[in-house]
């Protein structure tokens, strides 16, 4: 059963985002009779400059969130898809049209974010090598140090072919 509801979300899926272009028309149609062309228009405009103001202001949040999640010693993950929700938000907002405005301004409460995430978090995998003290970076312990004789510039070619290379060609032996 599972299999078969997994199968239908994926064949609605096509047909949504063939709908949806036609829904919003209707959407405007249906606004437009109730309040006018120009409010409806101006409606729009509002919403994508909101969405606008709201991705910029957003981004440097959402990075400010994670980063004191971090320095507490604490998982970001749940910051992070708060932030890609209120970032698909701000796009949502920015399309033009009212139903993708709705969306948008569920996805901005907070408990709907919270639920998304309950229901997202078990699917989600973090690959990352997350630990107390923040993200762990691999250490470079090789240093090689040259002396003068060790390379040569591009346009010092007085040195011959080193025979010795592992780079040069089978052939020429």
């Amino acid at each position: 059963m599972d299999m078969i509801g997994q199968d239908l979300r994926i064949s609605l899926l096509p047909l949504f985002v063939l709908a949806l272009p036609l829904l919003e028309i209707a959407g405007f149609v249906i606004v437009g009779s109730q309040i006018g062309a120009l409010a409806t228009v101006g409606l729009v405009l509002a919403s994508t400059i909101a969405g606008s103001l709201l991705l910029r202001h957003q981004g440097f949040g959402v990075m400010r969130r994670v980063r004191a999640e971090m320095d507490a010693g604490r998982d970001p993950s749940r910051q992070l898809a708060h932030g890609a929700m209120i970032v698909l938000a701000a796009i949502l907002l920015i399309i033009p049209g009212f139903i993708t405005d709705i969306f948008a301004i569920l996805l901005l409460l907070p408990p709907v974010r919270d639920l998304a995430w309950r229901m997202l978090k078990g699917r989600i995998v973090l690959a990352t090598s997350f630990s107390g003290s923040g993200f762990r970076t691999k250490p470079r312990d090789k240093v090689i140090d040259l002396d003068d004789g060790d390379y040569s510039r591009a346009d010092d070619y007085s040195r011959g072919p080193d025979h010795n290379s592992p780079w040069r060609r089978l052939k020429d032996d």
